[in-house]
């Protein structure tokens, strides 16, 4: 089987040491030359709350040859149909895409390659590049899953063959219901990654500080609001059913989810956000594949995404440098909070 990870950065880099550790065949792709080299000279290193190295095979776009069974899509969604049209000749005639990208790319996905050739993936865990060939794993080793589905009318042997992948890394879950699970993490995402990057910090600067956390569990509420609109059945997280634990029509029960926000994200608050890393980078991030979803939806099914909206806006002000990543940002919530 042949297989490839396009796209192999800080997430991407980490999956690829644990496949390859675990005896899987596998090509990391990537178009930054100086992470490319330091993978084959040195092998990929991950660090953080794990410590290995492993020598990996690391590939250029243009070294690809196919066909590929598994294509690990995991490049921003920036110009997802132009990379798309690029892999699908790639595709093994039985291959599939499983996309381990934010946000709900499916469809744009399935558009290019079919329904049948999408796979759809969650990841539950996070992690940093900090140098060439260099990834830093944030999430306590204890906390990473995938959750998985397909979109219609992929084949179970298809399926399987993607779960078998990934679990060389850690436990998968078969999602029956793979847009509720893309909503669950699209809640997380836009709360934690967009108020993370908004303050210019971790998913720990967000659930542990008292401000934030407020800003948090109404952002989350947007969400929700959102997707009950949208018809959308939250998928459960690592679990929990997060619009029982989070969900809230008093001021009560928001103050119990406030409570509760450390305690949910505890194993997750070393995660600094891919968008806050891009920005510092000096890199377009994901904004509007995130909390620009929820304000997207928002509108077409009135109603209103005002926290979204404002997170939207400061993290765009952050990419033109109009404004810097910092923990003064949170002022801009306040009015929300009266």
């Amino acid at each position: 089987m042949k297989c490839a990870i396009y796209g192999a950065g800080s997430l991407g880099t980490v999956l690829g040491a644990y496949l390859t550790k675990n005896g899987t065949d596998i090509e990391l792709v990537n178009r930054n030359r100086a992470h490319v080299e330091a993978l084959r000279e040195n092998g990929a290193h991950i660090t953080g709350t794990v410590d290995f190295k492993v020598p990996v095979k690391a590939v250029f776009p243009d070294e690809m040859t196919g066909p590929y069974d598994v294509i690990f899509l995991m490049t921003k969604q920036l110009y997802n149909r132009e990379v798309v049209e690029f892999l699908k000749p790639m595709l093994a005639h039985d291959g599939v895409v499983a996309t381990l990208q934010n946000g709900i790319p499916e469809p744009g996905i399935a558009e290019v390659v079919g329904e049948d050739r999408t796979v759809g993936v969650v990841v539950e865990w996070g992690a940093a590049l900090t140098a060439p060939g260099v990834s830093e794993l944030t999430s306590d080793p204890a906390a990473l899953t995938f959750h998985m589905g397909g979109m219609k009318g992929v084949a179970k042997e298809k399926l399987d063959k993607v779960k078998a992948l990934l679990e060389k890394m850690c436990p998968v879950g078969i999602e029956e219901n793979l847009i509720g699970a893309r909503w669950s993490k699209l809640l997380i995402n836009a709360t934690y990654s967009g108020l993370g990057t908004v303050v210019g910090g971790t998913f720990g600067d967000v659930s542990e500080k008292a401000i934030p956390r407020k800003i948090a569990v109404r952002c989350m509420k947007e969400c929700i609001d959102v997707g009950h609109a949208a018809g959308v059945g939250f998928a459960p997280v690592q679990g929990k059913d997060v619009t029982k634990l989070f969900y809230y029509k008093g001021a009560l029960k928001r103050k119990i989810s406030e409570l509760l926000v450390p305690i949910a994200m505890k194993k997750h608050v070393g995660i600094v956000p891919s968008m806050l890393q891009d920005i510092r980078n000096g890199k377009r991030c994901e904004i509007d594949a995130i909390n620009g979803v929820v304000c997207e939806y928002g509108r077409k099914y009135g109603v209103p995404t005002p926290i979204n909206d404002r997170i939207v806006g400061i993290v765009k002000k952050e990419e033109s440098g109009e404004l810097a990543p910092c923990a003064d940002n949170i002022e801009y919530f306040k009015e929300f909070l009266k």
